[in-house]
């Protein structure tokens, strides 16, 4: 079976072709980090103009690399939220539309599902059940995952979610754009003895998170230096410490609550060199198994979707007709099929 994945939830284009049975054969990804550089942001409205132009070019670059042409397509999965909605619609309208002309499903996925299935598709893959640590853009959670739609929302971020902070940070740092990928690289020539940050939420139960109090904690001690390089370097690393060690307290809390002994860390965020060190040396001293995706499917990407088009389709090829997204939406709305 042949999936077409399409990705437009936000500030990239991103398509793949996924076989049941071969696995991934392609898959083709454009960001407009550089069209919203400028701005300093995402500018939702030139988000969806730069989707439309990119959309068709995309899509006949993956059939070209993967040796494929349409009528060999057996269904198509697009995100449907959550997002933003013009850049939703985008692709929800170009799924449907080419779903109708080759008379084949086109099955609505839910963003967050597809990054938690993304380390799925690396040869070293989780088995159900595991704990799924999310952390993509406005998104920190953690989730129990007994298998496809069969998600416990453990904690969430009650405040900004730790790619936020990280972003916001980073441009109150004075940074480069994108600010989390910018602040991190900071952080490597930063002294991680000069400031230590609270850890937010640590101290007490739960699994709950909250980083907006710790983004105003490094401006705060930012103002208090003369604000030369070194400063925002260190500053940089006191951050980016205190948010990865609280990730993982956290991770460690819901392990030992579930009693699982596998997790997943996805998303954007996931992408961080000290995070994935952090949870690496974890694994090595104790029994957990620790599974990320691939760092070019850390970031939204075709290829998670097809992959959850894959896993929903299994469970209920029944599709409806309509253009359905949805820019809020959360996870624990998603039904088994």
């Amino acid at each position: 079976m042949l999936i077409l994945g399409i990705e437009t939830s936000c500030d990239e284009t991103g398509l793949a072709l996924y076989d049941s049975d071969e696995g991934l054969l392609a898959h083709r990804l454009h960001s407009q980090i550089s069209l919203h550089k400028e701005h300093g942001g995402i500018v939702p409205e030139l988000a969806s103009r730069d989707h439309v132009r990119r959309i068709t070019p995309l899509f006949n670059e993956v059939l070209l690399a993967s040796n494929r042409v349409r009528a060999d397509i057996d269904a198509i999965a697009y995100t449907a939220g959550p997002g933003l909605i013009g850049a939703l619609l985008v692709g929800a309208s170009f799924a449907r539309a080419l779903a109708f002309s080759l008379e084949i499903p086109a099955l609505a996925i839910h963003h967050m599902e597809a990054h938690l299935l993304a380390p799925m598709l690396e040869e070293k893959a989780p088995t159900f059940p595991f704990v799924a640590l999310l952390v993509s853009g406005g998104h920190t959670q953690l989730v129990r995952v007994d298998g496809i739609g069969q998600y416990e929302l453990m904690g969430e971020s009650v405040d900004d979610a730790a790619g936020e902070a990280f972003d916001k940070t980073a441009k109150m740092l004075g940074l480069d754009y994108p600010g989390g990928p910018a602040l991190a690289k900071s952080a490597v020539d930063g002294d991680s003895q000069r400031f230590r940050f609270p850890r937010p939420m640590t101290n007490r139960p739960g699994c709950d998170f909250s980083f907006s109090g710790l983004k105003t904690h490094a401006l705060t001690t930012f103002r208090a230096t003369e604000g030369n390089e070194q400063d925002k370097r260190d500053v940089a690393r006191a951050f980016e410490d205190a948010v990865v060690d609280t990730l993982f307290i956290k991770c460690r809390r819901a392990l030992e609550a579930t009693g699982l002994t596998q997790l997943v860390v996805a998303g954007g965020v996931s992408a961080n060199t000290s995070l994935r060190q952090r949870m690496a040396d974890y694994s090595q001293q104790s029994s957990i198994q620790v599974y990320f995706p691939r760092n070019e499917f850390c970031t939204d990407n075709g290829a998670m979707i097809a992959y959850a088009g894959y896993r929903r389709f299994e469970l209920n090829p029944e599709t409806s007709n309509g253009i359905d997204v949805r820019p809020r939406w959360p996870l624990s709305e998603l039904n088994v099929a």
